[in-house]
């Protein structure tokens, strides 16, 4: 639009509305982090704590990335800290499934894991954006490697099973003819004068020549078949040596049937702010980063810890919980302030005094449903096969997509793939299933898109969220509405008591989220403890 087109902008609202319109569901859940606006993370360095009073402690609730960062920041700070964390790891949703773990979900069902040596999958979060700079501090101090997530391959498919024939389609293909054809409807409208109202001549000339560039267009301004085309959505026949050596342009896929295909949703995956190169993940698995804040607190976490109930008064706040090893255990921890990253769901359920603002905003924002699947299979057949090394599948089936591992390269031997990450509706009812049933249903799905995945399979996981015994729940969901009232009671300090997590972030989702809520509570708790030391 012209600027006095007399058409007002849209919101950012409204944007990401036509986000979810045009680009589908998964990203949408990117673009708003449901309802936290991608923003680039407010992390500018450690936090400064100078000034502890002597003798001060804090009691965190939950070893998951917003509880360890605080408290290895408020340990380097001087405070006597001490960790209270359900599992018997550290991390929380910063968690690598690998072969010889275990896991038993809610209802008693439990899984071994069977993949063989350094294959794994991330059941929780599976990339750092570049611009998660509280994420990537803590990766760089203490010791974690990271390499290359990649978000987007062109070599990998964009999949419809109702559009030609269920047929998988690659990536550059769809993402070139709709580039392609848009643009040359774009050339005819500026060439019969269309755009006159809105662009100017000279821009209009401009406009030619960049619609040129951008679709592969003709010197006719056409997109049809041609070494040009196939620059970008590649070869019938490759360019080569010797005799064999003289390429076939590929034919393109027509306006309608892309249109139709739906296809187009997934094109814009690697376009959104969280989404954008470089991303990057630790090597070995994102529990990486969890099990080096373990090492790193060392003693100052204490596992198998089940919270059961958490009072305040005006001079300390006291913990109730029972080691999960020997139920019915009654154990107490204490200190001069509480720092609870205990997830929404769960902290629900715990007796807790503090105001009802608080208590109604922890009975408010419910928990998003998701499903990972993971899939070993007997050889790397999506590299040999299919030459696809990295970045993700999209598809409208109810796994949403299939991620392919983003290491070991040309090894040979067995691979995991990410056999689906389901959501929404889809998501409760892989839920409901058994773990094996999830992870039979995730292959049957797959073989739609891969073949071969019923001759080469071997063993698989299912890790549904809502079944998780510490979390009830993938992340915190927000609206407008609740935001509005609720969000600065969720994060307000309660006497000696205050909350973080990525629920009490607006990077909702997001380890960062976590990060950037857990400095912001401590620094302010911080400015409590030295008040309250100085009037002590």
């Amino acid at each position: 639009m012209g600027k006095n087109s007399g058409v007002p902008s849209p919101s950012r609202r409204d944007l990401l509305r036509m986000i979810g319109v045009t680009a589908g569901s998964t990203a949408m859940y990117q673009a708003m982090s449901s309802l936290g606006f991608a923003a680039d993370s407010p992390y500018r360095g450690p936090i400064d704590l100078q000034g502890t009073p002597k003798g001060a402690s804090v009691l965190i609730l939950g070893a998951g990335i917003a509880g360890m960062s605080a408290a290895y920041e408020l340990r380097n700070a001087g405070y006597q800290v001490q960790v209270l964390e359900y599992n018997d790891r550290a991390g929380g949703r910063n968690w690598s499934l690998r072969g010889g773990d275990s896991y038993t979900e809610l209802g008693g069902l439990t899984q071994q894991c069977r993949f063989d040596k350094d294959l794994y999958i991330n059941p929780g979060p599976w990339r750092i954006p570049y611009h998660h700079r509280g994420m990537l501090s803590y990766c760089r101090r203490l010791g974690v490697p990271l390499e290359p997530f990649l978000q987007v391959n062109y070599n990998a498919y964009l999949h419809s099973s109702r559009a030609f024939g269920g047929k998988p389609q690659r990536y550059r293909e769809i993402k070139a003819d709709y580039q392609g054809h848009v643009a040359e409807l774009l050339s005819k409208a500026t060439r019969q004068n269309a755009l006159d109202a809105s662009v100017s001549k000279e821009d209009q000339e401009r406009l030619l020549e960049s619609l040129r560039n951008w679709g592969a267009l003709d010197k006719t301004n056409a997109y049809i078949s041609s070494n040009t085309s196939s620059e970008r959505r590649g070869y019938q026949k490759d360019p080569g040596g010797g005799l064999t050596a003289r390429p076939i342009p590929s034919e393109p896929i027509g306006l309608t049937d892309i249109l139709e295909s739906r296809l187009w949703q997934g094109i814009s995956a690697g376009d959104m702010f969280d989404m954008q190169t470089a991303l990057f993940q630790p090597v070995g698995g994102m529990g990486r980063v969890g099990e080096a804040f373990g090492r790193e607190l060392g003693p100052l976490i204490r596992y198998n810890s089940k919270v059961t109930d958490i009072h305040q008064d005006n001079q300390s706040v006291s913990v109730a919980y029972e080691d999960t090893r020997k139920p019915g255990t009654k154990l107490q921890a204490r200190a001069d302030w509480c720092l609870c990253t205990i997830p929404l769901p769960i902290l629900a359920q715990i007796p807790m005094n503090v105001g009802p603002a608080l208590a109604a905003a922890i009975a408010a924002v419910p928990y998003a449903s998701a499903v990972k699947v993971g899939l070993q299979f007997k050889r790397r057949f999506w590299e040999e096969d299919e030459h696809i090394f990295g970045g993700i599948t999209y598809t409208d089936l109810p796994i949403a997509n299939i991620g392919y591992p983003n290491t070991g390269f040309h090894s040979g031997g067995k691979g995991v793939l990410l056999g689906g990450y389901i959501w929404g509706t889809n998501a409760m009812e892989f839920t409901a299933m058994t773990p094996d049933e999830r992870v039979r249903k995730a292959l049957d799905y797959g073989s739609q898109i891969h073949p071969q995945y019923p001759q080469e399979f071997d063993n698989g996981v299912a890790v549904a969220w809502h079944r998780s015994p510490f979390t009830m729940g993938c992340f915190g969901m927000w609206t407008s509405d609740t935001r509005a009232k609720h969000y600065d009671d969720l994060c307000e300090i309660d006497g000696r008591i205050v909350l973080a997590g990525e629920h009490a972030s607006y990077i909702g989702g997001w380890q960062e989220g976590a990060v950037t809520s857990a400095l912001d509570a401590i620094g302010r708790l911080h400015q409590r403890a030295i008040a309250a030391g100085a009037t002590a």
